[in-house]
């Protein structure tokens, strides 16, 4: 079982930082094609990524890689901790539809794959895949209205710069009124931000 660690992705690198199991010094090392070796089997890491600009802001999202004893014949198993708004990412458990962490994997694909194809999934979406139905909708019906809160979920929970004003402001009103920031957050994203709406669902939960 490998300690904890991360692996950030940003421009043009790929780079992998583990915490030595034997204290808290830390060591870093390249990943390449080679990523998948026997060493990682059996292992429960985690990882990052980096949102696109447009949608995200540049935001960094943090991932739960689980790497199975069958790797790399079968997949990692993989989550995303950080929350997001995305149609093929679930708003709620972080879970992934991405083909290749399913019925699409092949033995020669390494973590490497996987990092460069969430970047990818990040920067376009596919909304008729879906993981999560209501952002899926929201991202069909009204682009503006999506783009905007998954900018806003990216400030708030990734990091990403300052985001709607508007939607900021009817976050911060509710919040007033006694509700969980977190569930203001979900009911607003998931009633198109209507306010109205919003507290109906949170009255009624």
């Amino acid at each position: 079982m490998l300690g904890a660690g991360a692996i950030l992705v940003g421009p043009g690198i790929i780079q992998r930082e583990r915490r030595s199991s034997l204290g808290p010094a830390r060591r870093q090392r390249r990943v390449g094609a080679g990523c998948g070796d026997g060493q990682h089997r059996g292992a429960e890491d985690q990882a990052g990524v980096q949102g696109g600009v447009e949608e995200r802001g540049g935001g960094r999202y943090q991932l739960e890689i689980k790497i199975p004893e069958t790797y790399p014949f079968n997949p990692p198993k993989v989550r995303f901790i950080t929350k997001i708004w995305h149609p093929n990412i679930s708003s709620v458990t972080g879970a992934i539809c991405l083909d290749i962490l399913k019925d699409q994997w092949a033995a020669a694909m390494t973590l490497r794959t996987v990092l460069l194809s969430l970047q990818a999934l990040l920067a376009a979406a596919e909304p008729d895949d879906p993981q999560d139905a209501v952002v899926a909708n929201q991202y069909k019906q009204n682009p503006e209205m999506f783009k905007q809160t998954a900018r806003l979920w990216a400030h708030v929970y990734a990091g990403a710069p300052v985001s709607s004003p508007e939607y900021t402001k009817k976050i911060e009103n509710l919040c007033a009124m006694g509700f969980d920031r977190n569930a203001v957050i979900v009911a607003l994203s998931s009633k198109s931000w209507d306010v109205e709406t919003a507290t109906e669902l949170l009255l009624s939960n």
